[in-house]
């Protein structure tokens, strides 16, 4: 693990701050800590210490307004990367606090051995964000992809399944009795509607939902 020279831990809750402070210390025990409980204090402490390897950012701290303090930091101090550790551990506010310049998110409710975990994949040079924001965006996906299959027709839907079972166009279109250029249009529709290139792709798309194992998929193909 690279052991920072100097960090910057900006936050208003002594006792929070004191517990974090010597958790931290007893890993990094090379480090010159520095403290800040209000915005001013801060300004004061980038505008010193312009060779600060991390700032622990609290968004609420007196004098702050919303991410008002992050931006800041970010446009005037490019060169110290900023870690938040908010009480708020809700998506929209992690998503936020990323798109305007945060190198990672720490929930003040995470665990030591995470924390540390965030702030190495910082110093490395990488971005961190907590579970939470993976398990959201992996949500979002397929909530995006079930509306997408919702989407087809029921017989498009059932030439899905029969593309998943590995049949060839000319065996649906037997099966189904149509032409091969009529499966043809509708795998066109079914690849446009789930947003895929080919085949492989779409059956992808079937088995990440695991739709083809439940009761909808059996309804949809009778």
């Amino acid at each position: 693990m690279f052991l920072p020279d100097k960090v910057i831990i900006a936050d208003d809750h002594p006792l929070f701050r004191h517990a974090l402070l010597e958790t931290l210390k007893q890993r990094m025990t090379t480090t010159n800590w520095l403290q800040a409980e209000t915005v001013e204090e801060l300004e004061q402490l980038l505008l010193k210490e312009t060779d600060a390897d991390l700032l622990l950012l609290d968004l609420n701290i007196p004098g702050a307004h919303g991410f008002n303090t992050l931006i800041h930091v970010r446009q005037h101090f490019p060169q110290i990367p900023v870690v938040v550790v908010s009480a708020y551990e809700d998506v929209d506010t992690i998503n936020q606090a990323m798109s305007y310049g945060a190198s990672g998110f720490v929930p003040k409710s995470t665990d030591v051995n995470t924390i540390f975990t965030a702030i190495n994949q910082v110093l490395s040079g990488q971005l961190w964000t907590p579970e939470i924001l993976n398990s959201a965006d992996a949500s979002d996906s397929k909530a995006e992809m079930a509306e997408r299959i919702a989407s087809l027709t029921q017989q498009q839907y059932k030439i899905l399944l029969m593309f998943a079972e590995g049949l060839l166009n000319k065996q649906i279109a037997y099966d189904l009795h149509v032409s091969e250029a009529t499966i043809k249009a509708h795998a066109t529709a079914i690849f446009r509607k789930l947003k895929v290139n080919n085949r492989t792709q779409a059956v992808i798309s079937l088995n990440q939902l695991d739709l083809n194992e439940g009761g909808f998929s059996r309804e949809l193909s009778q």
